[in-house]
């Protein structure tokens, strides 16, 4: 058998599956596309997680949006961070051109222009569908971590929720929180140390300063009401077809604390509340974080261990993600080795430190008699990547060249009027948009200081009351003798005369 045969024969036996499937794009060897030899992914096996990596301007972006678009043609929701702002072209139908024609034509699929089901969504004071989270839903734990405490600073943390719960007080935002550390650590002392505790003051300080950190990433604009109601990211429209909801996040590249603080919080509610799903043949949700690096750069090691545990078991929920980055050293080896399904777009070797990278990139790839991995990851063109996935069985399959299809939805941004009429169409914009500032901590803890300052003022009104009515009451009018006996000459007087008694007595 040739060697064009047997790469042949391994590639058909490797990518072909009983179930549904997501067509990747046609096979190459020696830089030739094969057509009619599909690459595909089980569509049943996008929970087991994904990387997508590759240098600037290789092709990323466009297969993220490529896997969005076959799995919404699937019926399967998906969720991307929109991290550069180029994404917003799903709400459009793609522009026709030669190239893609000839592409499509190798890989022996046609192209069809279409348009998706789409939402637009923010965290930051972009237009879009508001995402929002309480404090209450972050829970004292998972605050802790964001925030960087130690022990003794997380107990103090959990005393303030557990004094808010207890006293019927909604912890919703920044301001709320701030305002039971000032009053635990201020007015409140003695009834917070009587009924929970010793709190130190120094401790309240250091979670202040943190608490400032993420509030200059204007965290504020995130914490609060209306809190985001995950299912709504599971939604498909009337056609079946699952809805891509763009988080458009290209106004905060410069506050990864934000950032990371959202996806954990994000991925913590999702894990909690959807139900075990075990081995369905459909993802319930398949998440894409690109520029993934801002999640880990910046987190500390209590938050990538929180990162690391939700991956390992939000698959199990039937949810996917898939990290976007330039190099899988960008991504911690314990969530790396979580990723199923690797799409290796080309890497430059410009140094030594490149060259070095590339071949520890190559190791993280399945052994293949018919590419020298590190030398094909520099020869790979735009839109071309070496691939493998799981099989329906949980195998990793060949490791493959692959030319890949085009997305079929417009590869660049929407314009501001078709942004107003994604919005406007939007069923999600009315509900969120809203500002919710309903009574919480902060005003309830505000209204019982100035109770206790006014009952303050009338019992220092009611002293001094006191003190002006006792010093109002008359004496008792003095005798005649006594009005004499105080005279300074009648004293003296007085004085003699009893010593000349007494001399005589004696």
């Amino acid at each position: 058998m040739s060697n064009y045969e047997a790469f042949r024969a391994e590639i058909e036996k490797g990518y072909t599956f009983k179930g549904d499937s997501v067509l990747l794009g046609t096979s190459m060897l020696d830089g030739g596309a094969i057509q009619n030899l599909p690459v595909k992914a089980p569509l049943k096996t996008f929970n087991r997680h994904g990387l997508i990596a590759g240098a600037t301007g290789t092709g990323k972006t466009k297969t993220l949006q490529n896997l969005a678009e076959r799995l919404s043609e699937k019926g399967v929701p998906v969720l991307l961070m929109d991290i550069k702002g180029d994404l917003s072209g799903l709400t459009q139908k793609g522009n026709g051109h030669p190239k893609i024609d000839e592409r499509h034509e190798m890989i022996g699929h046609p192209w069809v222009p279409r348009a998706y089901p789409t939402e637009l969504l923010t965290i930051s004071d972009q237009e879009g569908v508001r995402m929002r989270a309480t404090i209450s839903e972050f829970g004292p734990v998972l605050l802790s971590k964001i925030l960087g405490l130690n022990d003794t600073q997380g107990g103090v943390v959990s005393i303030c929720f557990k004094y808010c719960d207890d006293n019927a007080l909604p912890l919703l935002d920044i301001k709320d929180f701030r305002k039971v550390l000032q009053y635990i650590g201020d007015e409140g002392k003695k009834e917070i140390e009587k009924d929970y505790g010793y709190v130190s003051s120094s401790s309240i300080g250091a979670i202040m300063r943190k608490l400032l950190e993420v509030e200059e990433q204007c965290a504020e604009m995130f914490f609060g009401e209306r809190s985001f109601d995950v299912d709504d990211l599971m939604r498909v429209d009337q056609n079946g077809m699952g809805f891509i909801n763009v988080l458009r996040l290209d106004d905060i590249q410069s506050k990864p604390k934000l950032f990371s603080t959202f996806m954990l919080c994000l991925l913590a509610e999702i894990y909690e509340k959807l139900p075990e799903q075990g081995d369905k043949d459909t993802p319930e949700l398949v998440m894409f974080i690109d520029e993934a690096h801002l999640i880990f750069d910046e987190a500390s090691k209590a938050l990538l261990d929180q990162i690391e545990t939700i991956v390992k078991l939000i698959r199990s929920k039937g949810v996917g993600l898939f990290f976007v980055t330039q190099n899988p050293t960008d991504v911690p080896d314990e969530v790396l080795s979580q990723l199923g399904m690797k799409i290796q777009h080309a890497l430059r070797a410009f140094t030594a430190k490149d060259r070095k990278a590339i071949k520890l990139t190559a190791e993280n790839y399945p052994i293949t008699d018919f590419y020298k991995t590190d030398e094909v990851l520099t020869q790979l063109g735009i839109g071309e990547a070496i691939i493998t996935v799981l099989n329906e069985k949980g195998i990793p399959t060949p490791l493959v060249h692959t030319l890949l299809t085009a997305p079929s939805s417009r590869m660049d941004v929407i314009t501001e009027d078709e942004k107003e009429d994604v919005l406007a169409k939007s069923k999600l914009m009315k509900r969120y948009s809203e500002d919710i500032d309903r009574e919480s901590a902060y005003e309830l803890l505000s209204k019982k200081l100035e109770r206790m300052e006014e009952k303050e003022e009338e019992e220092e009104e009611q002293r001094e009351a006191g003190k002006r009515k006792s010093k109002s009451r008359r004496r008792p009018e003095k005798s005649t003798f006594e009005k004499i006996a105080s005279h300074s000459l009648t004293k003296t007087i007085m004085r003699e005369f009893t010593r000349g008694l007494l001399g005589i007595l004696k």
